[in-house]
């Protein structure tokens, strides 16, 4: 039976949680998550843990923080005043943003969570929410895709 290689798209079904049981992902009540083997797009980890899979082989596997969604930053934790956001809801602490930033590139969108709000300024962590975390996937591919299926599901 073929084997997952680099640059394969797949059809997975998959659990990811925190290491404290957390789950933050779970597929298997919907539509199977499809990728390119290898896209960066996709975090690293679980590229990796896919190739050499076979179609119906189930696996669980840890990724560690590097693999997945990096290191926390502590320089991506910043102030900004209040009246530079402009938002529908009232801020508070866990909020979660999409701050939309004009780059010389257009414009690209950030994810933001709110730490701090005081009466002067908004505390904004830029860290994607799962940075700094190992994270388990408990993993089964479905299906490893052709061209012609490819061009349907993607």
């Amino acid at each position: 039976m073929r084997k997952v290689q680099l640059g394969d798209v797949v059809s997975i079904h998959c659990v990811g949680q925190l290491k404290n049981g957390e789950v933050f992902e779970n597929t298997y009540d919907g539509e199977p998550f499809i990728f390119q083997v290898g896209s960066a797009e996709i975090i690293p980890g679980l590229s990796e843990a896919v190739i050499g899979m076979e179609e119906g082989e189930e696996k669980e596997v840890l990724i560690p923080s590097e693999k997945a969604f990096g290191p926390r930053d502590e320089n991506l934790v910043r102030s900004i005043p209040r009246e530079a956001l402009s938002l529908d809801v009232a801020p508070e602490p866990g909020l979660m943003l999409n701050l939309i930033v004009d780059t010389p590139q257009g414009e690209m969108t950030f994810p933001a969570t709110i730490l701090e709000v005081t009466e002067e300024e908004i505390v904004l962590d830029l860290n994607p929410p799962l940075a700094g975390e190992d994270l388990i996937f408990k993993i089964r591919l479905e299906k490893i895709l052709t061209p012609d299926e490819e061009n349907i599901v993607l």
